[in-house]
């Protein structure tokens, strides 16, 4: 079963066809905790055999540490995968640890420069605005990306964590391909909003974090005792304190449901996010990230587990029970504008 190649999908309307399952690959260098090179190569190698054919970085992973480090596998394999990337945030020279959005003409051919040089590449295959700066209008910050397709640096546009309001607006502006947000059990606020706009218009979802950043497997229990100083998730409200031991109690229906698959609780995790594609009627593809390729035997697995109505419904209630939000500062996601 593992050496089963995912089924496809396209990505968006007009967009490149890509496997149902992406490969998030910010953790390979950047975020939790120490990297492992070796690994991660290893990864990758092995998420292409298995046909996935869609991965995900940004130039704020590791301030271009991330692009630079995929440049080579990208290189390797340009005919065969989908490049996307990200602009936004920028990070002030005198404050390392501080990030800025910045959606501004000047900045965004800056960045798309920068990852172009960084990447290796000739053209970037899908190029998101990572977050929205709202003192800027959408229409001025996409109508600077669309010149950058009229240029030949960028094949298809991406936006992520934006409302439904400013996903149809971008849209008036230049076709948007995809709309990466987070969206797994534990973070379902964009089904409110920009779901149903995005299946309005064709454009495909990308969830991030389908895994709950790795909560939702059941590797950790509190990020404040069972992760590493450097790890970000440490500051992430839900994964720490009280909130994690609730949080922590609402992986039981999950572990039931594994348990009568005799699959893993992650499985059960992205087979549910998987399945939001059939229940909204747009295409889904998540970006669940690791460094170890057993973990993408596992996850893309997961993309044939198929769960009754009955498992469904025992899992329906989890998201409107978690404590604590995704972020401390919410308000740069969709749902601190919505």
């Amino acid at each position: 079963m593992t050496d089963s190649k995912i089924a496809k999908v396209r990505l968006g309307t007009g967009g490149p066809e890509v496997g149902v399952q992406g490969l998030g690959c910010m953790g390979m260098s950047f975020a939790y905790g120490p990297a492992d090179a070796d690994g991660a190569r290893a990864a990758l190698e092995r998420a292409l055999e298995l046909g996935v054919t869609f991965y995900d970085t940004a130039d704020a992973y590791g301030e271009g540490a991330n692009e630079e480090f995929l440049s080579p596998f990208f290189k390797a394999h340009r005919d065969e995968i989908v490049v996307a990337t990200k602009f936004a945030l920028s990070i002030p020279p005198d404050e390392p640890t501080k990030r800025v959005i910045r959606n501004d003409a000047p900045y965004v051919r800056q960045a798309v420069e920068a990852s172009l040089r960084r990447l290796d590449v000739d053209v970037i295959d899908l190029y998101y605005m990572h977050r929205r700066d709202v003192h800027i209008p959408i229409e001025e910050t996409v109508g600077v990306m669309a010149e950058l397709v009229r240029e030949g640096k960028v094949k298809q546009l991406g936006l992520s964590e934006v409302t439904g309001g400013e996903l149809r607006a971008a849209q008036g502006v230049h076709p948007i391909a995809a709309v990466q947000s987070e969206w797994s059990l534990f973070s379902r606020d964009i089904e409110a909003g920009v779901v149903p706009v995005a299946a309005e218009l064709g454009v495909a979802l990308v969830p991030y974090s389908p895994l709950g950043r790795g909560f939702l497997t059941g590797s950790f229990a509190n990020a404040s005792t069972d992760l590493g100083a450097d790890d970000f998730r440490r500051h992430q409200p839900r994964f720490n304190g009280e909130n994690a031991a609730v949080n922590a109690a609402l992986l039981e229906p999950v572990r039931a449901v594994a348990d009568a698959h005799g699959v893993s609780l992650g499985q059960v995790a992205l087979a549910w996010v998987q399945r939001r594609g059939d229940v909204h009627g747009l295409a889904v593809v998540p970006i669940p990230g690791t460094t170890k390729a057993k973990r993408v035997e596992e996850n893309t697995a997961a993309t044939r587990l198929v769960l009754t109505p009955a498992e469904l419904a025992l899992l329906e209630p989890i998201a409107a029970q978690v404590a604590g939000d995704r972020y401390a500062d919410m308000t740069f996601t969709s749902a601190g504008r919505e």
